[in-house]
């Protein structure tokens, strides 16, 4: 799947516009993680943050992606990393995989979120009203939600790419 960092087009209508922001925010991912070495990659730049890594918040963002359109809205079964009480942040974790592979699974949870949204009305809700913090929302709260979440990450990524090595860049 290759997203584009593009826009959408200024009279889309809302589904192209939601989806287009959001494939936009998903490909800066891998912009700022390109051309990063390994040990970049999982170097923690923020003392009181030591899981805050490019490689950390890929993984993270590869979790968001399965735990909001496969559990919270089509209701699926709850094996993501928030729902193991034995460990804290393991949705960051990585245990020194490589970033390539990261970038690769998270973008496949991309494509099949992508399915999802292109199967459903923006107006059906999830199937998890028992989950509070977000399991009974729409599918366009939803995707509201996780352009909001990915964007944050990607303003993340961009100041630990500045810290470790200078690059800077929206586009």
């Amino acid at each position: 799947m290759t997203l584009l960092r593009d826009r959408p087009p200024f009279d889309a209508d809302e589904r192209t516009s939601l989806t287009g922001w959001y494939d936009m925010q998903r490909a800066l991912v891998r912009y700022k993680c390109e051309g990063l070495s390994e040990l970049d990659a999982h170097r923690a730049v923020l003392p009181a943050s030591p899981l805050m890594t490019a490689a950390g918040l890929v993984s993270h963002l590869r979790w968001v992606e399965h735990l909001w359109f496969e559990v919270l809205f089509l209701g699926g079964p709850t094996d993501s990393p928030w729902f193991d009480e034995r460990e804290e942040d393991l949705d960051f974790k990585t245990d020194g995989r490589p970033l390539a592979e990261l970038l690769d699974e998270y973008e496949q949870a991309c494509a099949r979120s992508n399915e999802i949204i292109a199967a459903h009305a923006l107006d059906e809700a999830g199937r998890r009203p028992e989950i509070t913090w977000g399991g009974q929302a729409n599918l366009r709260w939803m995707i509201i939600h996780m352009i909001e979440e990915t964007a944050r990450h990607v303003g993340h990524l961009d100041a630990i790419r500045e810290i470790l090595d200078g690059e800077t860049g929206y586009y």
